[in-house]
């Protein structure tokens, strides 16, 4: 008689997910999107939801007519690397606002501009118009690598131009090479599925299935770590000697996303595992990408990303892979240290002398609403003052840059004309705040967030009054859901919606953006908020240490205290 010891049953091997088949089955990603444009109907199918993504677009549903009637509505995605944007290309954007989205333009955290509220006739108009403009939309979403980002400001080293040239060169090589996407939205034309050249086709880099899932990348220069680059799957750390770039500390493995209820997912920050000299640069990025491509788990998306890859076979497999597929040695990593993740608001010097203008953007949403008309005054900028750069930053702001003295009056004067500030623009609280959109558009949002923070501040606010830290920076940052859009788990203190009105409660942050935070209470009702937070603003006035901020004393003693109860 046998025995399982001698003849042991393999182990069934895993199924992939449905959207591997999919991207097998049409590795151009057209789906049938320009034949489902012009069939007239409101919405794609399930499967051509997902394509869409590579384009830069999700299908959503507006959530607050749910029950009344469900309507189909679009976001589109730009792809704007470094989040740089001429005025040309501004007004394009903010035409496309009024005319086919909901009137607004929202920043978001990776330096781009969704659109909200598009419905099916105005998708194809839409993305063609950004294409006209020498912009993309394509791999702004999916199984790709997305936006790259950059830092938005030049206020502290003339090699920033060097990191920005370095930013769009990753983008170029990184982007895939599909034709189905100018064959769509600028031949507005469907690609025929059954041509054995389409069937066939393979990505160069990404080959027929693409990645298991996104990809993320981020320059920064330190001491400022405005673009959270440990949150990235591949983090470019620049290292600046004499104000001259030498080249790019390596980190790798970062992600923000989570599930609730699931341990075996999590917000990882990236490992610093080398150092390259820019020669290097897009050899590996193409390393780390296709490590992705090669090891990350295509049988379960929520495992997909690479942080599991690189925490699962840990950072010696990693630095050897990217050495041998980059064919180089990294040499050890460099010196470095970052201070802040913040912006800088108001008005500021850049290195060669011009100046430049951060408007604080609540929750990055770009509209008009009553007094304050901020999407009119920036058009008018961009018509009035046609060699300002504007740039976007990962904290949501609309960045006014490469403005000669001479104009600093004149756009003062306009964008007060418009009820907007210069200086003082937002409490510090607010101005370190983020949110994700989540309701009403979101379809995976389970509690408020954008709508919900300005007032939830508003009410930390009063309770730091009252402990006698009135003026103080805390990082706050809201999503609806764990995904972790807004990087809550960054955040000194960050709500993550489990719910509606009640979030997780995440403390513990730092500043300069290289510590996690913990999560310090599952449920907390928003009703509850001045209950739950009182106590803990009133421990910190009296216990801190001199200077400590918020994030660091939970650290130290709130967070080490629960733990050991």
């Amino acid at each position: 008689m046998s025995t399982a010891t001698e003849n042991p049953v393999a182990p069934a091997a895993k199924t992939v997910t449905h959207n591997e088949v999919i991207k097998e089955a049409i590795p151009t990603l057209a789906g049938n999107l320009a034949a489902t444009m012009a069939s007239g109907t409101d919405q794609f199918s399930a499967d051509d939801q997902q394509f869409t993504k590579f384009h830069g677009i999700y299908q959503q549903d507006d959530r607050d007519l749910r029950k009344t009637q469900k309507k189909f509505i679009m976001m589109i995605r730009g792809r704007i690397p470094g989040g740089v944007m001429t005025p040309r290309q501004w007004i394009t954007f903010d035409d496309l606002a009024t005319t086919y989205g909901n009137n607004t333009l929202r920043v978001t955290t990776r330096q781009s501009i969704q659109f909200h509220g598009v419905v099916m006739s105005g998708l194809g108009p839409l993305v063609k118009k950004i294409n006209e403009c020498l912009l993309s939309t394509l791999a702004a979403c999916g199984d790709v690598n997305r936006n790259v980002m950059a830092p938005p400001t030049p206020a502290y080293t003339k090699a920033r131009a060097q990191v920005i040239e370095d930013c769009y060169r990753v983008a170029i090589a990184l982007a895939p090479k599909t034709k189905a996407y100018h064959a769509i939205w600028i031949d507005g034309v469907q690609l025929n599925l059954d041509d054995p050249a389409n069937k066939e086709f393979a990505d160069p880099l990404y080959g027929k299935t693409y990645l298991p899932r996104k990809f993320k990348i981020a320059f920064a220069i330190p001491p400022i770590n405005d673009v959270d680059v440990f949150t990235n799957d591949l983090g470019f750390i620049a290292v600046v000697e004499n104000d001259r770039l030498v080249g790019y500390n390596l980190a790798v493995g970062g992600g923000m996303g989570r599930s609730h209820g699931n341990d075996a997912t999590y917000a990882r920050l990236a490992d610093v595992i080398g150092f390259l000299t820019p020669d290097k640069l897009v050899d590996v990025a193409k390393a780390v990408l296709t490590i992705h491509r090669d090891f990350g788990d295509r049988t379960d998306r929520k495992h997909a990303r690479l942080k599991y890859v690189v925490q699962e076979r840990g950072v010696d497999f990693i630095r050897a892979e990217v050495n041998q597929r980059a064919g180089l040695t990294l040499a050890p990593v460099r010196p470095y240290k970052f201070t802040t993740t913040s912006d800088i608001y108001g008005w500021q010097k850049q290195v060669d002398g011009k100046m430049f203008l951060t408007l604080f953007v609540q929750s990055g949403r770009v509209k008009d609403a009553g007094n304050a008309r901020m999407k009119t005054a920036l058009r008018r900028v961009a018509e009035k003052f046609g060699h300002v750069e504007f740039r976007l930053s990962a904290n949501q702001n609309v960045i006014l840059a490469n403005v000669p003295e001479s104009d600093r009056a004149g756009i003062n004067a306009l964008l007060a004309e418009h009820s907007l500030k210069t200086e003082n623009q937002a409490t510090a609280l607010h101005a370190a705040s983020m949110a994700c959109p989540a309701l009403p558009t979101c379809g995976l949002a389970l509690a408020e967030s954008e709508r919900m923070l300005p007032g939830l501040v508003d009410r930390i606010e009063k309770l730091c009054v009252e402990a006698g830290l009135a003026g103080e920076e805390i990082v706050i940052r809201s999503t609806g859901c764990p995904n972790g859009c807004a990087r809550p788990y960054m955040a000194e203190m960050g709500f993550v919606g489990k719910a509606p009105g009640r979030y997780q409660l995440w403390l513990g942050g730092n500043a300069p953006g290289t510590r996690l935070n913990t999560l310090f209470k599952d449920v907390l009702k928003e009703a509850d908020l001045e209950t739950e937070l009182r106590p803990i603003f009133t421990r910190y006035a009296k216990e801190r240490d001199k200077g400590e901020r918020f994030g660091d004393w939970c650290d130290r003693v709130l967070l080490k205290e629960t733990a050991a109860a």
